[in-house]
């Protein structure tokens, strides 16, 4: 199978199937899994990151401070990024990003709209890293493919969550998000094209994925789980996160090569 049949088949089912493992949990109510499904999402991002994308990274730059420091650049783009959204969205003192999480029952004016834009566009450049991957072998591929379906889907929860607080029917929120997941695809040809006679740029387009993963799992993700302080709570979340890295590390070795 062609390295562009692969972008397009991972970028096309691992965003229907965000979709719809994110409505199973969102539009059944099952709430009671999702720490355990951002525990493994954490595992399986980090897993990517420090097993496959950045020893990839190394392998293919001549550069290797270069490439490091576009992981630093990536960490405090990505934090920059994010302050300047909870700031778009954030006019009054008494927003979601300002609540406790246990508190934010209701949506204080962050737009539905702006949520799938927002979202269309990380789909995008999840399309684009996909594609990077894949340009440097099919291995590297699945297991970064496998990492993003995997933070994709508590990120979709909360999507279905905002779209409901703002008026969306169930129905409605399903389908918006749905359209949404199709920028993974366009992002994914996109950057094969555009990648493919720029072999040079693709250790630092896999800096700066790895980047994003790591921000992604420590400052959006590991936060979280520090609500739950039980003994309990902790081997389970310690568990999980273990279970994510141990299922990249088995993909990475049984993935094709």
């Amino acid at each position: 199978m062609s390295i562009l049949a692969w972008i397009i088949i991972t970028s096309l089912l691992g965003g229907i199937l965000s979709v719809l493992a994110a409505a199973l949990f969102a539009l059944n109510a099952r709430g009671e899994y999702l720490g355990g499904l951002v525990s493994y999402a954490i595992g399986a991002l980090l897993g990517a990151v420090f097993l496959d994308i950045l020893p990839e990274a190394f392998q293919q730059a001549s550069n290797l401070p270069a490439v490091s420091g576009m992981v630093l650049v990536g960490i405090l783009m990505f934090f920059t990024l994010e302050k300047v959204l909870i700031w778009r969205h954030c006019h009054h003192e008494h927003c979601e990003a300002h609540e406790p999480h246990e508190q934010a029952g209701h949506d204080h004016g962050r737009s539905g709209t702006m949520v799938i834009v927002g979202d269309t566009f990380h789909n995008f450049i999840d399309g684009i890293i996909i594609a990077a991957a894949f340009l440097v072998d099919v291995h590297l591929g699945v297991v970064t493919s496998l990492a993003i379906i995997a933070h994709e889907i508590p990120q979709e929860v909360g999507d279905f969550a905002v779209l409901l607080h703002s008026g969306y029917s169930k129905l409605r929120a399903f389908q918006l998000n749905l359209i949404s997941s199709f920028a993974t695809l366009v992002g994914g040809v996109l950057g094969y094209v555009a990648l493919k006679d720029m072999q040079s740029l693709v250790p630092y387009l896999l800096a700066l994925a790895a980047s994003s993963l790591i921000y992604i799992a420590v400052a959006d993700l590991i936060p979280g789980l520090h609500k739950r302080t039980r003994m309990r709570d902790t081997v389970q979340q310690v568990v999980l996160i273990l279970l994510g890295v141990g299922t990249v590390a088995l993909f990475g070795s049984i993935a094709p090569a």
